[in-house]
């Protein structure tokens, strides 16, 4: 098939998954203590700094310019996110320089996309559907903030996170229309895809089964 008719294919695919990211879910099950929109915004400075690294790994290792270009967009994105979330702490009376996002380690999804190899590989997974995932996180976040009266909280992902994550996830569909034009690329694109959306849905059900973490948002 064209590289067209499959980025439509596949994101047809991410949807139907991403339908079942019920909002009572979360990527990430390490909330510490209640679950609030100052504990769930420590969870958000873990994901934002595992998005601004695996984006960074990934640039030093592409000959690719456009690639490097996406990828520094992100990992730029991803930095000032985290800025952004530690500066909200801050105001809800939280010291950020007290939080470490990686005491517990990396999580099993920067473990899995830290595996692959192929540039093909790396968009379909971080940028086109890690991204996909983020958006719905993200949307999700806003409407427990606003259930929870935090307005600025809600506004900082509403005006500026989920925008970004939107055009990161844009930038990783052009990329696949360029990279994704034989079969092989294809099939490692897809499976990558797969594997990011198993992993989204594992880590979410052993959180809220676990936990009862539900609405962390993404990255």
């Amino acid at each position: 098939m064209t590289a067209e008719e499959f980025v439509r294919r596949l994101d047809a695919e991410n949807q139907a998954r991403l339908a079942g990211l019920e909002p009572d879910a979360t990527l990430k099950p390490e909330v510490q203590g209640a679950l609030n929109v100052p504990n769930l915004l420590k969870v958000a400075l873990r994901n934002e700094i595992e998005a601004t690294e695996i984006a960074a790994r990934w640039l030093v290792t592409t000959d690719d310019v456009g690639v490097k270009l996406a990828l520094a967009r992100q990992v730029g994105d991803e930095a000032k996110h985290y800025r952004m979330i530690a500066e909200r702490l801050g105001r809800l009376g939280f010291d950020p320089a007290g939080i470490d996002p990686l005491a517990q380690g990396y999580g099993p999804l920067f473990q899995y996309l830290d595996t692959l190899k192929t540039t093909v590989e790396r968009v379909a997974a971080g940028q086109f559907t890690r991204e996909a995932i983020a958006v719905v996180k993200n949307r999700q976040f806003i409407e427990f903030c606003e259930r929870a009266g935090d307005r600025e909280t809600a506004a900082l992902y509403r005006d500026v996170i989920e925008p970004d994550e939107r055009h990161h996830h844009e930038l990783g569909r052009g990329l696949l229309l360029r990279l994704a034009t034989t079969p092989e690329a294809q099939a490692a694109a897809a499976t990558a895809a797969r594997r990011t959306l198993e992993l989204a849905d594992e880590l979410q059900r052993k959180a809220l089964a676990t936990a009862g973490i539900h609405h962390a948002p993404g990255c």
